[in-house]
């Protein structure tokens, strides 16, 4: 599908910056993150050739910035937002780590329901009216679909995500409205270093390139995407094995890459 106008969350580094570099030529990009010097080096970058490139920096930790964001926004052309900004914390879910756990979740969970919230139902209002579709990509994670011991607070965030973009994805199966939610396993971004994992990511995982080729190509034709036929296996027999039996494995497994 051709979009005019796209909105990415999160557009400064790993998958975020992977959607705004897929996206055709054609498509004016509205992007933000926190990093106000990264944007200005991406909007160079990709509006070198002419394509209209609009920035904001904000962090969506802040409700100050997510209603900064939603006034920006204001008459913008929008046809595709893409709920890309997140982060995680490795360790246990009671360590001294309020802060950033509130946060996470504001980052998480707040901000995608916000600017859907926001923006959606003129979204589909102007694709009624052309006569063409608009859409919408949620951006969870493979552990949403479990618990996740040492993971807690992500895990959970990503789980609400990736219900809430199910369900809305039904809600709106009659109108001009295709809404995706992926649910990328491990990919090579900074996720592992900032979450502070112990050794890295586990596994070589995808590149951030493909998760985001993976979701252009699956918007409009199913709501839900694993990314990765391994990944898609690890749900299922998340699914099938006694549900304390996972628990205890994924514990043992995360602890041992828990900072000390």
């Amino acid at each position: 599908m051709a979009f005019r106008a796209a909105l990415i969350t999160g557009a400064t580094s790993g998958i975020g910056e992977a959607f705004a570099h897929a996206l055709p030529p054609t498509t004016a990009l509205w992007l933000t993150g926190r990093n106000e010097a990264r944007l200005a080096m991406l909007a160079a970058e990709l509006g070198a050739a002419g394509r209209p490139v609009a920035t904001l920096g904000a962090d969506l930790a802040l409700p100050a910035d997510q209603a900064k964001l939603v006034a920006w926004l204001a008459g913008a052309p929008i046809d595709l937002l893409i709920n890309n900004a997140g982060f995680g914390r490795q360790g246990p879910a009671l360590a001294e780590a309020k802060a950033e756990d509130r946060a996470m979740i504001e980052v998480n969970v707040q901000a995608p329901v916000a600017l859907a919230e926001a923006l959606l139902p003129g979204m589909i209002e102007r694709a009624r009216e052309t006569g063409r579709r608009c859409g919408l990509i949620n951006v969870a994670s493979m552990v949403g679909h479990f618990p996740m011991p040492y993971l807690a607070t992500y895990a959970a965030t990503k789980a609400f995500l990736a219900s809430w973009s199910d369900a809305l994805a039904v809600e709106l199966r009659k109108s001009p409205a295709d809404i995706l939610t992926l649910c990328p396993g491990v990919t090579r971004t900074g996720f592992f270093e900032r979450a502070r994992f112990a050794g890295g990511a586990p596994g070589p995982g995808h590149s951030a390139d493909a998760v985001a080729a993976a979701a252009l190509a699956t918007l409009g034709r199913k709501p839900h995407l694993v990314v990765g036929t391994l990944n898609r296996l690890s749900v299922l027999a998340a699914r099938l094995l006694p549900r304390q039996l996972f628990l205890r494995g994924a514990a043992a497994a995360m602890k041992r890459r828990t900072r000390r």
